[in-house]
């Protein structure tokens, strides 16, 4: 199949069109390298995709309704995996226009170029983001998320409302994916394990919010690409006598679906951070605050939806994933 990846020399995006391409199927990947992080790797990562035969780069603004176009009147895509995106949740509080133009006018215009060029079936990245207030533990995507606490959850939130009008109107399958707190080698700086290795590392203290009390689902990044991949291949089907009262969220009587992709454990913080330590052979300097404004308390994914349909369950264990990311780590920044 073709297959385009948006957000190609993002960490998982990267990663997935690595996979497809070893799966046989001819990728067309689009970014716009922006500068939200440093760009050196998101060009290490397309150092290495561009040695994949049947990798093909383009840099596209998804803002850019013209250029979008232009990709998908080139290619004839079967399949369209969107992972590009604004990424951050702090980053939204001072940045939010950066939220808008990728994250929604981006996304109109994946909607809209799918439709008109008959994709068979659109794969789009959500987040773990979007249970916001939600205190039912493990998350289920059959339960409602109706109260973000941030404006990057509060997109993704928007993203599948907006491909389920797309599914309905127009009959276009979509899958919408919840990833849980995803690590690993190649990964971006902004996030906590990255930030706490290269502070650990460098004898410098680190910020623990909530005093280590706030618990995440750790999603190392093969099982996330697993699941990506698998999970392109199910095309979702309408549910016959499906109605919103039926209490499932995550299904419809349109061509919809969604699932979480998460290791289903949650890990206290100050648990993770003593993984670091263990991995890296050295103490951590911690300095205790209070937690930050638009982080939730826990994250724990209930992925029994991705067992039933694609006999799939990420399962990595942290501390297995913390030292593949500590050695490539070491090896890339040479310390």
């Amino acid at each position: 199949m073709k297959i385009l990846v948006t957000g190609a020399a993002g960490f998982i995006g990267a990663f997935t069109s690595k996979r497809f391409v070893e799966q046989g199927h001819e990728v067309v990947g689009i970014d716009n390298l922006n500068d939200y992080y440093d760009v050196n790797l998101k060009h290490g990562r397309l150092g290495w995709l561009a040695e994949q035969s049947g990798f093909t780069f383009k840099q596209v603004e998804l803002s850019d309704r013209a250029a979008v176009d232009t990709v998908f009147a080139e290619h004839k895509f079967d399949r369209v995996v969107h992972l590009a995106a604004q990424a951050g949740v702090r980053y939204s509080i001072t940045n939010p226009h950066a939220y808008v133009d990728s994250n929604l006018i981006g996304f109109v215009n994946i909607l809209e170029a799918c439709r008109h060029n008959e994709v068979g079936h659109l794969v789009y990245a959500s987040s773990s983001s979007v249970y916001g207030l939600n205190t039912k533990i493990p998350y289920s995507t059959s339960d409602r998320v109706d109260h973000p606490v941030s404006l990057y959850a509060a997109t993704k939130k928007s993203n599948e409302l907006m491909a389920h009008t797309y599914a309905h109107l127009y009959g276009l399958p979509v899958t919408g994916l919840r990833f849980f707190t995803v690590y690993g080698p190649w990964g971006r700086p902004d996030m906590a394990y990255f930030s706490f290795t290269r502070d650990i590392l460098e004898g410098k203290t680190i910020n623990v919010f909530n005093h280590g009390k706030m618990q995440r689902d750790f999603t190392y990044v093969d099982d996330i690409v697993e699941g990506v991949t698998r999970i392109t291949q199910k095309i979702p089907q309408g549910v016959s006598g499906w109605t919103p009262e039926s209490g499932d969220c995550s299904r419809s009587s349109a061509p919809y679906k969604i699932y979480n992709i998460g290791n289903h454990n949650s890990v206290e913080l100050g648990t993770f951070i003593e993984t670091i330590e263990n991995v890296l052979g050295k103490k951590a300097n911690k300095h205790y605050m209070d937690m930050q404004p638009g982080d939730v308390l826990a994250t724990y994914a209930n992925v029994d939806d991705l067992v039933e349909d694609v006999d799939f369950a990420p399962n990595t264990p942290l501390a297995e994933g913390i030292e593949r990311f500590a050695r490539w780590y070491r090896d890339f920044y040479k310390v």
